[in-house]
């Protein structure tokens, strides 16, 4: 992928604006590096005539970006002749590239954050130091810290990729490349060495294109899983032991041994929505849930075996060298009865090496546990307390320095995965809840009675403990037997395996009780009649953020669920998002209404004395989407997908990096550092009438006949059929509306409406006071960079292309409005930034998107013409469909976004 270039040539002239610090040299090394592999992979692998076309395509897209009307007919005409075969095999090239560039970039990521960490007078921004430096000036003591720390709770919630996914095999491949890469930075390697480690990454590469990515079938749950369970599995779960080291080391190094006494809670766990998500997928069953957490605890047990028998290599401690506590030997001996015949079959050499033998007996029970035998752990609880007693033993005989370290390594793990690796989310629809229950009621007016009657009469069945009156259908059935695999598995892998049960579109409390009472009638509940799960109400668009301080007020008014929330803490997490189907609003309303929500809950939630959560979907930890805004009493909750998964948990370096950040925005917003108070009264003002102007103005674009050409100029019915359910993904609520935008370059849900508003308040308040606001509001200053990154990322020229598909009446309908609306979005955002050019102050993040573009363009051009052809066929041509899910996932690789 990589030529020489004449100094004056179309490719270099693309290239002089852009620049590479001399920080980001070494990532222009590797880029250079790794572009001419691949160029060499496509002439070995494709012979020389796929070289050339996609040379070809890449010095026309360049020469494109450069105005050249001639370059842009000539990328056209050369890939609208290829065969699906060979389009396929051009998509499949560009694609390698943007993998081996996205390594390469999270590989800088790392050696960025070494010369950090080896510079001890420079502090990262968010880091660990940085953070407890700023707690340290603004007062607070080592007690303080303790106290602080206890109130964290930070949970990621992995959600499945819309389109992709990739092998567990691949993505190991990708590892390894990662692997070598950070490598070949060690200057004390040989060029002997150095070499081997490129061709290392060389057969990896190889080895990729020659392997078919993700299955060609529609995809599967079982599939979903597999793609997440890698991240968690081979990076997650050894990262989580650095993190917590990583903090200790920080505040010894802030508060010296001060420091030494603070014990560092667990605060961090995991969740995932794969495999419960009942309102997205009518083919989840109560089966796929136990299944689900059966095949988590199966990795998890063998992780943990693993473990075990490494600490027994570790721990070769000899009774005649050093004595070893009792209980170590008293533990042996009761295990020794339970396991006779391991225990006599365990070598004589080794039986005089006590911790050896126990960790021996140890595995023995995880192994038990694992095949369901007899003497298994029955919690993640009894583990701890063997390892605690192997772990007790090291500290007080001498043992600290010969093997503590590790044990204690594994405690964390297993205090931070238990036996469910991660909680299970359940989600579903409030409207069939309450059908099911008026259908078990008996009662054929159920859906159209008011809220109030409803809620009275599900809060007298929940009282009086009333049974169903009528036998339930099969779908019936069905919900409750996934109600009941819900106090299955809680029982079998512990409480925290199932994490919340999200309730969609609520209307009022009596959703809220519908749910109970299902629960009830599935016998969830414990022994006094409370049902032990967090429902959680879910917010996912402008009305239902709007109508949300309502229906948790009146929540918090009901004298039952008041109760039921008593018996599990008086805590209730609420669920705040903007759904990747929401088509209703502008970004910028939305945004607004949800900001709103979380000050009018945050007040009603504090009033009736309840500890809460905000639950974030639609963004990251890193603070995407607002979630830092929506950091509530030391809590954060966060959705991560999409292609996020793979930038923020690829590699282990910068997935200790993105939960560092997570912990300082919780940490500082928790400690009041990171104050989110409106100084200026009229700024809510201001943002209402953003708010509406947007608003207007994406009403206008969104009638009757947007969405037949949102349809057509997106490719949204290949997403349909990549899902494997073309009919279930496409009912709106589960619409991928932002995915399919942002696979035909326009991005439209990130920023329209936006320049409408902002230009309005713009005129109407004058952008000196504006200014102010961005600078002194974080709310407007992120979501402002959230529009500028959106903005930056997308392509008005490509996007006109896929415009085109949907005919010249719908084209020539839309396309001009939404033309206008980016221009005045582009123009009104640079006028109150007081900037030249989008992403001005962020020249690593321009720099990237510079150089993608030429390589995700002819992807873009690609499938448009892929497109074409498909629907002229009758979107049946499978050759035709095969590469263009190929292209899918292409051009999802080279935006690095989802929507």
């Amino acid at each position: 992928m990589s030529t020489p270039v004449k100094k004056d040539s179309p490719t270099a002239a693309a290239r002089k604006g852009i620049q590479f610090a001399e920080k980001d040299e070494a990532l222009r090394a590797d880029v250079s590096a790794l572009g001419k592999m691949v160029g060499e992979l496509l002439m070995e692998q494709g012979g020389e005539a796929l070289y050339k076309t996609v040379e070809s395509a890449r010095r026309y897209a360049i020469r494109r970006r450069e105005d050249d009307g001639d370059a842009s007919k000539k990328l056209e005409t050369l890939l609208g002749k290829l065969s699906p075969d060979a389009a396929r095999d051009v998509v499949r090239a560009f694609s390698t590239y943007f993998q081996v560039v996205n390594t390469a970039e999270q590989v800088h990521r790392i050696r960025r954050r070494r010369e950090y960490l080896k510079d001890a007078a420079v502090r990262q921004p968010n880091s660990f130091d940085a953070t407890f430096l700023q707690l340290r000036e603004a007062g607070f003591e080592p007690a303080a810290i303790a106290g602080l720390l206890e109130q964290l709770a930070i949970q990621p919630v992995f959600t499945a990729h819309p389109t992709e996914t990739t092998r567990r095999t691949v993505l190991r491949k990708q590892q390894n490349i990662t692997r070598r890469m950070v490598e070949v930075q060690n200057p004390a390697l040989t060029p002997q060495e150095s070499r081997a480690c490129f061709e290392n990454i060389r057969a990896a590469v190889t080895a990729i294109w020659q392997t078919e990515e993700s299955p060609l079938d529609g995809l599967t749950v079982f599939d979903e899983q597999e793609h997440t369970l890698f991240f968690v599995t081979d990076v997650i779960y050894p990262i989580i032991p650095p993190f917590y080291e990583a903090i200790e080391a920080a505040l010894l190094d802030v508060y010296d041994n001060d420091a030494a006494k603070i014990d560092i809670p667990n605060l961090l766990h995991f969740g995932s929505w794969i495999g419960g998500d009942v309102s997205t997928s009518h083919e989840l069953s109560a089966r796929t849930i136990r299944d689900s957490l059966a095949r988590q605890r199966t990795l998890l047990l063998d992780l943990y075996y693993r473990d075990c028998q490494r600490l027994a290599e570790k721990l070769s401690q000899s009774e005649s060298r050093v004595e070893v506590d009792p209980d170590v030997r008293d533990r042996i001996n009761y295990y020794a009865r339970q396991f006779p015949g391991v225990h006599g079959s365990i070598p004589h050499r080794y039986r005089h090496m006590p911790y050896r033998v126990l960790l021996r007996l140890i595995n023995e029970r995880l192994q038990a546990t694992f095949d369901e035998g007899a003497f298994p752990y029955e919690t993640a609880r009894q583990f701890v307390d063997d390892l605690e007693i192997i772990a007790h033993s090291l500290r007080t005989r001498r043992g600290s320095n010969a093997g503590l370290f590790a044990v204690r390594r594994l405690i964390r793990r297993v205090e931070t995965f238990g036996f469910h690796f991660l909680s299970l989310d359940i989600r579903h629809d409030a409207r069939e809840l309450q059908r099911v229950v008026g259908l078990c009621m008996g009662d054929a007016e159920w859906l159209q009675t008011d809220r109030e009657t409803r809620a009275e009469r599900l809060r007298r069945a929940l009282e009086i403990n009333d049974s169903p009156a009528v036998e339930p259908d099969n779908d019936a059935k069905r919900l409750f037997s996934i109600f009941r695999a819900i106090g299955y598995c809680r029982r079998k892998y512990g409480e925290q395996a199932i994490g919340a049960l999200l309730i969609r579109h609520c209307t009022g409390p009596d959703d809220i009780l519908a749910a109970l009472l299902l629960a009830r009638w599935s016998e969830l509940h414990s022994a006094d009649g409370w049902v032990p799960l967090d429902v959680v109400p879910c917010f996912e668009n402008s009305a239902e953020l709007k109508r949300a301080p309502e229906l948790i007020t009146a929540l918090m008014e009901d004298d039952y669920y008041r109760s039921n929330l008593e018996s599990r803490g008086l805590h209730q997490t609420v669920m705040l998002s903007i759904s990747e189907s929401n088509s209703t609003g502008s970004v910028t309303s939305c945004r607004w209404d949800m900001q709103k929500a979380h000050f009018k809950l945050t007040e009603i939630f504090e009033a009736a004395g309840v500890d809460f959560t905000f639950f974030h979907g639609r963004g990251s930890l890193s603070g995407r989407g607002g979630v830092a805004d929506g950091i509530a009493h030391g809590h954060l909750r966060a959705t991560e997908h999409g292609e996020a998964v793979n930038e923020r948990y690829g590699v282990r370096g910068i997935a200790v990096r993105t939960l560092e950040k997570a912990f300082s925005a919780v940490t500082t917003a928790t400690a009041g550092l990171r104050s989110n108070d409106v100084s200026d009264s009229m700024w809510l003002t201001i943002m209402s009438d953003m708010a509406t102007g947007a608003d207007q103005k994406y009403a206008e674009l969104v009638d009757a006949d947007f969405d037949q050409y949102f349809q057509l100029a997106t490719p949204i019915d290949v997403i349909a059929h990549m899902r494997g359910s073309s009919e279930a993904m496409l009912a709106p609520e589960n619409l991928p509306w932002a995915f399919a935008w942002a696979q035909s370059r326009f991005l439209l849900p990130a920023w329209f409406g936006f320049g409408t508003g902002l230009r309005d308040c713009l005129d109407r308040y004058g952008t000196e006071r504006m200014q102010v606001m961005l600078r002194e509001w974080p709310f407007f200053r992120r979501l402002a960079a959230d529009v500028e990154v959106a903005l930056a990322i997308a392509d008005l020229g490509i996007a006109e292309h896929y415009s085109q598909l949907a005919g010249p009446e719908l084209h020539d309908k839309y396309f001009p409005l939404i033309r206008a609306e980016f221009e005045c979005s582009v123009a009104a955002l640079l006028e109150l930034q007081q900037q030249e050019a989008l992403l001005e102050g962020s020249s690593t993040l321009r720099r990237s998107i510079r150089l993608r573009n030429p390589y995700v363009d002819p992807m873009s051009i690609l499938q448009i013409s892929l497109l074409r052809r498909w629907r002229e066929d009758g979107s049946t041509n499978g050759k035709l469909l095969t590469a263009l899910r190929a292209s899918v996932n292409g051009i999802s690789h080279g935006i690095q976004t989802t929507g």
